[in-house]
């Protein structure tokens, strides 16, 4: 395993990291999400990625269990707020509230402490960025987060929050967003604005849920059982790739892996990590060998040559596009 600064802060995060979006507490059972967690540390992982929201808090509470008695010093633990966690008004969005409520919540369920990145799932336009701000400094400054991040935040709103977090002299070091071959949103303002202000990526869904492992072939159904076909796991969000062109598309990266000694998983993941503003790629499993397989993207360089390839072959979805195809709480 190789590791990277978050951003500019002294923190340390291993380049691939294990999230649980969508398989503990809901897609896998408990003993195969524990056997997961145990292969990504055999692996070498150190930093483990989820969110009060993930089925329905349950998601906490599985990792919590799946690392309880690892040494805390050896693990970076990063989880979310802003979601819905009940069916209260105040059970949501990112107010002094809600934030003071839903990390004493998560640490209970990750029978924790402490967190090492907390963030803003998403910007809440319904309560002022100063109040968010003010009660991150507050978990801060209380030793219930070391740092602070955000998830899915456009270029214009890291820039304000990044300017309170200096005057309350608090630590925003990271922005989790999608980014892979087929998704590049990011590339046009937020990496810029992430590269001036210090801030790193921790990149979810590398492998465009799936669809850049290649089991997905145009002109027939998903396989049974795969992430296509639950509507629990991200069929909707999926279905954006799931198009005859960009499955063909992505048939014709086989080759290329193939040259490179990699997997089409490895690739994607690889692809993402020759950024380098992005920190840590994010990758999920309901199997160990899922996991042994992915972390062999780690330390991977690509040349240039292949790099031109890809882009040959793909046609991402930029900034543009994706405001014609996607709303701002599409994704949990």
């Amino acid at each position: 395993m190789e590791f990277r600064h978050l951003g500019r802060s002294g923190l340390m995060v291993s380049e691939i990291s294990y999230g649980n979006w969508i398989t503990h507490g809901s897609q896998v059972e408990e003993q195969a999400a524990t056997a997961c967690v145990r292969a990504a540390l055999d692996t070498g992982i150190t930093t483990f990625d989820t969110a009060d929201v993930y089925a329905g808090t349950k998601a906490e509470e599985v990792l919590g269990r799946a690392l309880k008695g690892e040494r805390r010093e050896g693990l970076e633990i990063f989880t979310k707020v802003y979601w819905p966690t009940g069916p209260g008004r105040n059970d949501r969005g990112l107010s002094r509230k809600h934030i003071m409520e839903s990390i004493n919540g998560s640490l209970r369920r990750l029978q924790t402490d402490y967190v090492d990145l907390y963030q803003a799932h998403r910007y809440d336009y319904s309560t002022p960025l100063e109040e968010t701000m003010e009660a991150f400094a507050d978990v801060v400054h209380s030793g219930k987060a070391h740092y602070i991040g955000v998830s899915e935040w456009k270029a214009s709103q890291l820039r304000e929050a990044h300017a309170l977090a200096r005057e309350l002299r608090i630590p925003l070091v990271s922005n989790q967003p999608q980014y892979s071959m087929l998704w590049r949103v990011i590339e046009t303002e937020v990496v810029p604005t992430s590269e001036e202000l210090g801030v790193g990526q921790i990149v979810w869904s590398p492998m465009a849920q799936g669809v850049l492992s290649g089991k997905y072939l145009p002109g027939q159904p998903p396989p049974a059982g795969s992430r296509a076909t639950d509507e629990k796991s991200g069929a909707n969000f999926i279905a954006r790739f799931m198009t005859d062109e960009v499955l063909t598309r992505v048939q014709r990266l086989k080759p290329l892996a193939e040259q490179a000694g990699l997997s089409m998983a490895q690739l994607a993941i690889a692809w993402v990590l020759q950024n380098p503003n992005v920190s840590s790629a994010i990758v999920g499993a309901s199997r160990p060998e899922q996991v042994h397989d992915n972390v062999k993207a780690a330390g991977v360089k690509l040349d240039a040559d292949l790099l031109k390839a890809i882009d040959e072959i793909v046609e991402p979805i930029t900034e543009r596009d994706a405001a014609k195809t996607e709303s701002p709480a599409q994704r949990p």
